[in-house]
């Protein structure tokens, strides 16, 4: 996976193996989908300790507001970046082959008194939620970043009103389906 990096980012997404690009990515879309200035790099807690340490104490200097760091298994990354960094660290569990994200969980939610990490669900609903919590912490200064969340929020509700009877949907989309099969046109 190559360094994705917009001008002045204000959120740095990482994580520990570009194998766990499939669910951070889904934080980078909403990102993107919001204009949020971000950059996207993998550093690792345990291959590259140095990098990742001077990752976290430059990133304030360098702009960044906000790191979503996404690990899975130990999950040691969104932990060890927040002892380098006064900024919010919002860890994203990445699922784990052995025990289908536990263990990252566990280890993210997991930190001492003192290292505050943010701690999202397992997956690609973390990154997504991860990306919006980001676009929340930013909202109090950015006005564009807020109106694009509160815009996020609306369409969710309009969504839901929309079909308030699931059941009606599928009669209706399976009433299509038999009509088309019998070769009827639709009335």
């Amino acid at each position: 996976m190559k360094k994705k990096k917009s001008a002045n980012p204000l959120v740095g997404i990482i994580m520990g193996s570009d194998s766990d690009w499939p669910t951070l990515k889904a934080a980078a879309d909403i990102c993107a989908e919001f204009g949020v200035p971000h950059e996207v790099r993998v550093v690792s807690a345990h291959r590259t300790p140095l990098d990742m340490a001077s990752y976290a104490r430059s990133a304030h200097k360098r702009g960044l507001r906000v790191i979503i760091a996404g690990a899975g298994g130990a999950a040691h990354l969104p932990g060890m970046t927040a002892s380098k960094t006064v900024l919010p660290v919002l860890g994203v569990p990445v699922e784990s082959k052995a025990l289908k994200g536990l263990d990252s969980l566990l280890s993210i939610a997991q930190m001492p008194g003192g290292i505050p990490v943010g701690t999202l669900a397992i997956g690609k609903a973390g990154a997504i939620n991860a990306a919006l919590l980001a676009a929340a912490i930013l909202g109090n200064k950015h006005r564009a970043i807020r109106e694009a969340l509160r815009a996020f929020r609306i369409a969710q509700t309009k969504k839901v009103l929309s079909q308030p009877d699931p059941a009606a949907a599928a009669r209706k989309a399976l009433k299509a389906v038999h009509t088309q099969l019998s070769g009827k046109k639709k009335k």
